[in-house]
């Protein structure tokens, strides 16, 4: 199949562009203001927590780029990312049933579960090519 002669520019697309997500999430968690924050669904009296989620969001932004800038030697950064991907789906979801129905959280929840399958299915055939080209 054609898509899949080129895994390993596909995973580096993916990661940068989950890398680009995170960081415009992170970004907008720091700079918008609680009334923006409000349309979103959040209530939000203290921008500590916002700003703190922003800055994560940013963390998080570096290890997607380290792995798409050397996929070779990327495995750990990679698992790494598909956890944090599907942690922060158990997360997002369990807050919206259990806690408060923000329809952000639940957006977001479909947005990482769907990042995450996505970089789990791309990474295991990409993890399969590399084991055939090494044989």
């Amino acid at each position: 199949m054609k898509l899949f002669s080129n895994i390993a520019l596909l995973l580096r697309l993916l990661l940068w562009l989950i890398a680009i997500h995170s960081f415009v999430v992170g970004v907008m968690l720091i700079i918008l203001s609680c009334d923006a924050l409000a349309f979103f669904g959040f209530e939000v009296i203290e921008k500590f927590f916002s700003t703190q989620g922003g800055v994560f969001h940013i963390v998080m932004t570096v290890a997607y780029i380290l792995a798409a800038i050397n996929i070779g030697k990327s495995d750990l950064l990679i698992y790494f990312s598909i956890t944090a991907k599907f942690i922060a789906t158990f997360f997002l979801f369990s807050y919206f049933f259990l806690e408060s129905h923000i329809w952000m959280v639940l957006l977001s929840g479909f947005g990482d579960l769907l990042m995450g399958m996505m970089l789990l299915v791309i990474f295991v055939n990409y993890k399969k090519r590399e084991h055939v080209t090494k044989r």
